[in-house]
């Protein structure tokens, strides 16, 4: 059964916890069934990789890893701070997401 979440693959976000917490980015990828997201520039970990045909070096590299969802807030598009997500219908019949601190509709 799958969950419907409050982050989607473009938003701005904003840590809550964890390591991590205060950092803001944006939302590179959503993995729906174990309900974390990779976001750009947060929860660096380094990777050892060996040499193959791209990188003939090998060595470490820095890159994402998934956090999860729980630990991540959209960003309020009006006063740019941590809010919480509300959907309704707009005046089209379409189901919208908006802040819940501004009413503001989150595209």
């Amino acid at each position: 059964m799958s969950v419907k979440l409050h982050i989607k693959k473009g938003d701005m976000v904003i840590v809550n916890a964890g390591e991590s917490k205060g950092q803001q980015g944006k939302v590179l990828r959503v993995l729906v069934d174990k309900e974390r997201a990779i976001v750009e520039g947060v929860n660096m970990v380094s990777k050892h990789t060996k040499p193959n045909a791209k990188k003939p070096q090998g060595g470490i590299e820095k890159q994402e890893a998934p956090i999860h969802i729980s630990n991540l807030q959209p960003i309020d598009p009006k006063s740019g701070k941590a809010t919480r997500i509300g959907r309704k219908l707009n005046a089209d019949g379409k189901l919208v997401r908006y802040a819940k601190k501004s009413g503001e509709e989150i595209k």
